[in-house]
């Protein structure tokens, strides 16, 4: 008899790299003289997010065959992420990527992934699809399906999980990564049709249902498919419908943003603990505001990640009058 799977509470798939944040504060790039090195990457950051939580998670993605590839080895074992699934590329340089920071709202990326990111190189048949099938959530997000044979193997992942357990589509929409929206929107169809929960601030959402409105797009998500629809209103806070008729809305957590970018990866992985845990609603989507809105409130991504304490005792600040601070953006 074979033997079973390893069991994780998170896989998830995608992109992963290095980010080179400036230490230098409301300064254009072209002026910054020093940066920090930091784990990077929407499914590497979810993947973090969770373990901060005390998740067992692992990644399947790939990296250059350079030392900023071994660096992202050494980063995920450091965050007790495993990385069995994270194998290198000899033809692609590793990812890096730059952002400026202008709080408390304008946070430019510059993405040096070309000719092409390695994580894009992950292939069907490199699939450990009964881990996948066995895992208690799988995360997927939309820039996996920007290119071959990363979308193909995507999808087939999400087909041979057979949306057993939680399966989450971060709509993760990079317009850089794409030629126009038209191309994207059929295999986003196609990925939400295998989703259980659909992930997106409102531009994702129109890209993925070709509508803007919140409570249109929270609609449109569970008619192609899924059963879950989380949809982020930027300061309005988050709106999340079920197919069963449950909802919230929830409100940011006030704080004062040093740098937005990463919330939105501390929200998934705060969302994906909130689903394993049977969470309601509610509790769910607070949890993972207050978990973005930490992340928000410090200057890295991955590095920033909150535990489980750290946003309880946020979340009972926020509950206490008087706290006017600017609200976070996941």
């Amino acid at each position: 008899m074979a033997d079973s799977p390893q069991y994780f509470d998170l896989i998830t798939m995608g992109r992963i790299g290095v980010d080179l944040y400036p230490l230098q504060t409301g300064v254009p790039l072209s002026r910054v003289e020093t940066f920090g090195k930091f784990l990077g990457g929407s499914a590497a950051n979810v993947a973090v997010a969770a373990a901060r939580l005390g998740r067992s998670a692992a990644v399947i993605t790939r990296t250059g065959d350079d030392p900023f590839g071994a660096y992202l080895h050494e980063a995920l074992g450091d965050f007790g992420v495993d990385d069995r699934w994270v194998t290198p590329v000899a033809a692609y340089p590793t990812p890096v990527t730059f952002c400026e920071i202008f709080p408390p709202d304008d946070f430019p990326l510059y993405f040096y992934r070309r000719p092409k990111a390695p994580d894009l190189e992950i292939h069907p048949d490199e699939l450990d699809l009964a881990a996948v099938r066995a895992a208690g959530v799988f995360w997927v997000t939309g820039t996996g399906l920007s290119e071959e044979p990363s979308r193909t193997s995507t999808l087939t992942a999400l087909e041979a999980r057979g949306r057993a357990g939680t399966t989450v589509f971060d709509l993760d929409w990079r317009p850089m990564f794409w030629r126009d929206p038209e191309q994207a929107r059929p295999y986003y169809r196609e990925a939400l049709r295998h989703a259980t929960v659909a992930v997106g601030n409102l531009d994702e959402c129109e890209i993925a249902t070709g509508v803007r409105e919140p409570e249109a797009c929270a609609e449109a998500l569970l008619a192609a498919g899924v059963e879950l629809a989380v949809v982020k209103q930027g300061p309005k806070g988050v709106l999340a419908v079920h197919r069963d008729g449950g909802r919230a809305e929830v409100e940011p957590v006030p704080v004062e943003v040093v740098n937005g970018l990463g919330a939105g990866d501390a929200f998934g992985g705060s969302l994906c603990h909130g689903l394993l845990s049977g969470w309601d609603l509610e509790r769910t989507m607070r949890h993972a505001n207050a978990a973005g809105a930490l992340v928000a409130s410090r200057l890295a991504c991955s590095s920033a990640m909150p535990t489980g304490s750290e946003v309880a005792d946020l979340l009972a600040r926020a509950a206490s009058p008087g706290d006017a601070r600017r609200p976070s953006q996941p």
